[in-house]
């Protein structure tokens, strides 16, 4: 046959074409099979439309491009998000062997026209799917990057739980901000891999020079007869420092839930803001190990967590334990000299100083704790014992 009897004998069969297509889908892919109707009948259509294209485009070959995607055009966007690749190349794969099977006899060139249309069709629809994705991995980063720029500022609203769920977020339970430099080129993927081998899930923001991570805890595989052990987030944030650029690394307190990852994210801010401070800071540090240097930058959350933890717990328990303390630190740390104030001996302060760490969690012996317990002190007498005089209601300026 020539061009134009093969033009018109294809045309006859396509309907046949579709129709067995339809039945060599039901029985040879049990995805398509399990379809709802609805699914069933736009796979159909695509398959019909893919027929009918190739018949146009055996008509006119300088159309492959166009054609090509129309086939895609048919299908609804609902479509894309249920059938994966992997069964469109399988749609694709029933489609050419139906057509092959009967144009068999018809001449090599009609064949070679099928396995070079179906060429251009199996690209086009890695190109639809690659578009889907692409578009969808910039939709994820904005959305990630508005998660992180919420909690960083605390403005955190009714919409962030279900924006943290559209992000595939599976931790559960504590939270802790992890906040350092950007390195140069920054390999996010590897960031991910190593927090999923922790077991735990990470919301990743890149503020300028600043590198944001929302660590949480991700849900733990279900295993019978195995005890599943939390790492502590010191050591979590260790395994995740090579992915930050030199500098500081600064890990803020650990909160129950990501709704309250806010609270962990200021502290640890702070503490990134003053870390130059600390000459032999480690890295990681605890936001909670900067609290001096954060009260003497005016931080409100560093002076209020001083007073709370060291202060008024000491108080509370015994003026003593208060006054020893002042003492020690007012004497260079020499127990013979906080001995000789107090007119004790000084194994007793030894005792006090031992009851004092045993307390609050703090050992004033050492000089990185002394001068977290003595700027406790020192904002804590402020806060209790100052007195803001008020002028006379009726005093006049002359």
């Amino acid at each position: 046959m020539d061009k134009a009897e093969t033009l018109a004998w294809l045309r006859r069969i396509a309907g046949d074409l579709a129709t067995a297509t339809i039945k060599r889908l039901e029985d040879t892919l049990p995805w398509y099979a399990e379809m709802p109707p609805a699914r069933r009948s736009a796979v159909g259509l695509v398959a019909q439309a893919g027929i009918t294209s190739f018949i146009q485009w055996y008509d006119d070959p300088a159309s492959t491009p166009w054609i090509a995607a129309d086939i895609f055009a048919a299908a609804p966007r609902e479509l894309l998000r249920s059938v994966s690749l992997t069964q469109t190349l399988q749609l694709i794969r029933v489609t050419v062997e139906i057509t092959e099977e009967r144009v068999t006899g018809k001449g090599e060139q009609l064949r070679e026209a099928i396995l070079l249309y179906s060429r251009e069709v199996a690209f086009a629809a890695a190109d639809v799917y690659a578009r889907a994705a692409e578009a969808r991995g910039l939709w994820d980063a904005r959305l990630e990057a508005l998660v992180v720029d919420s909690i960083l500022t605390g403005e955190a609203d009714e919409e962030l739980p279900s924006r943290i769920a559209a992000l595939g977020w599976h931790g559960h339970g504590e939270v802790a901000v992890l906040v350092g430099t950007t390195p140069h080129q920054f390999d996010i993927d590897q960031v991910r891999r190593t927090a999923r081998k922790l077991g735990v899930d990470v919301l990743i923001g890149v503020h300028g020079s600043r590198l944001v991570l929302v660590i949480g805890r991700s849900e733990p595989p279900a295993r019978t007869g195995e005890e599943i052990i939390d790492l502590p987030f010191t050591d979590i944030a260790k395994q995740l420092e090579p992915g930050f650029g030199p500098g500081h690394l600064v890990l803020g307190p650990t909160v129950p839930a990501l709704v309250d990852a806010s609270q962990s994210a200021r502290a640890a801010l702070a503490g990134f803001a003053v870390s130059q401070a600390w000459r032999s800071a480690p890295r990681p540090v605890e936001a909670d190990d900067l609290l001096p240097e954060r009260a003497l930058a005016g931080d409100p959350l560093a002076k209020q967590t001083l007073v709370e933890k060291v202060y008024r717990p000491l108080k509370d328990h015994s003026p003593d334990l208060v006054a020893t303390l002042w003492s020690y630190l007012d004497n260079g740390r020499s127990l013979e000299a906080t001995a000789r104030e107090l007119f004790v001996h000084p194994n007793t302060v030894r005792y006090r100083l031992k009851r004092v760490s045993e307390v609050i969690g703090w050992d004033a012996t050492g000089p990185r704790e002394a001068l977290i317990l003595q700027t406790a002190l020192i904002l804590g007498a402020v806060g209790a014992d100052g007195v803001r005089r008020r002028p006379p209601a009726n005093r006049r300026l002359r």
